[in-house]
């Protein structure tokens, strides 16, 4: 128990992270092509690539799952409380 009377929170289990990467790489993609579909594609476009590299992650999983995969080097802090996939 700490001085607040509150136990220290447990890190989160590997598989539990393991979960949430792919939930988070899943959301990433599908923001990605929902961007994407709203291009003017023509048969004479350029069919530009999505800009998003960022998303708030989802919700299903609490912050401390996220901010473990900042420490692990998987993920990487952008401005409020956005998210970005590291690229290996």
């Amino acid at each position: 128990m700490t001085e607040s009377g509150l136990s220290p929170a447990q890190p989160p289990a590997p598989e539990e992270l393991k979960r949430a990467l792919k939930a988070f790489k899943k959301r990433l993609k599908l923001t990605r092509l929902d961007e994407e579909s709203k291009f003017n594609v023509g048969p004479m476009s350029s069919g530009r690539p999505s800009g998003i590299v960022a998303i708030t992650p989802p919700n299903q999983y609490p912050r401390e799952v996220w901010d473990a995969l900042v420490e692990q080097g998987r993920l990487k802090k952008s401005s409020q409380g956005q998210y970005e996939l590291v690229q290996p």
